[in-house]
């Protein structure tokens, strides 16, 4: 090869650092995820759309036991009410089904430009996130019935509950988005740990200042006269933030042990 082929073939060569991509490949990669994560919501938003009247049956479980002792339903205040509270219900419940999808597209675009060592961590937060959310959801629609009467036992038996439907449920979608994501932060503070960003020590002397938060952020989301719906959101929060304890001082452990030196298999 002469040497001016030589110096044609070096200036072809891409002048950005190895491993990087242009604009508008980053375009490319956000319209595609984008795009699958749109399909899965559609997905979700049509299985829920389809299982749209169970869910509101057993939404409307705790108002028909309510009605046993005194007049108490829900209430559609338009004509298209009962309609849009179907598609609210479909969205909802799409965006819970389809987390698993949308969260590992989020995390697969964001991952190109980390180190080996950093998508291993995110990779493993996205795995562990999916499971968590959708668990912490399941368990806010489970306690939301207690709190449902409670709240609603403030009331004289003489007295009427008539809750407007769209309201009712948009309290339940509340309480079970917010159980759903305070099980996905103790991954997080997990992954932090492992990027290097929260050491271990960190997170151990602020336990005191995180049991309050975690107490704070229990009775926030449930009634304040319901103290056992309280204990239940805050025990399993306060579980998982102590395995996140454990498992970040086993990872600075392993961090700070110096590597075995491997012995040559050659003698000089």
């Amino acid at each position: 090869m002469s040497t001016a082929t030589a110096a044609r073939g070096t200036a072809t060569r891409p002048a950005t650092p190895r491993g990087t991509m242009p604009l508008a490949g980053h375009v490319r990669e956000a319209r595609r995820r984008a795009i699958r994560a749109a399909v899965s919501l559609l997905v979700g938003i049509v299985i829920g759309f389809a299982l749209s009247d169970q869910i509101l049956d057993i939404l409307r479980a705790p108002i028909e036991e309510l009605a046993l002792t005194r007049q108490a339903s829900l209430n559609f205040e338009t004509v298209t009410g009962a309609f849009d509270l179907e598609l609210k219900i479909a969205l909802f419940t799409g965006v819970i089904v389809s987390s698993p999808v949308w969260l590992r597209e989020l995390f697969a675009y964001l991952t190109p430009g980390m180190t080996r060592r950093e998508k291993k961590y995110v990779y493993g937060f996205s795995a562990a996130a999916a499971p968590l959310f959708v668990a912490g959801c399941v368990f806010g629609f489970a306690i939301f019935p207690r709190m449902v009467s409670v709240l609603a036992g403030f009331s004289s038996d003489q007295d009427s509950t008539i809750l407007n439907a769209s309201y009712y449920v948009d309290f339940v979608m509340k309480i079970v988005l917010a159980t759903g994501i305070a099980f996905v932060l103790p991954a997080l503070l997990v992954m932090l740990n492992c990027l290097g960003i929260l050491s271990a020590r960190r997170l151990r002397s602020s336990w005191r200042i995180s049991v309050v938060a975690i107490a704070l952020f229990s009775a926030l989301v449930t009634p304040a006269a319901d103290v056992l719906s309280m204990f239940l959101v805050a025990v399993p929060m306060a579980t998982l933030f102590g395995a996140a304890i454990v498992i970040t001082e086993v990872h600075d452990r392993r961090a700070l042990t110096p590597p075995k030196p491997e012995l040559s298999s050659c003698s000089a």
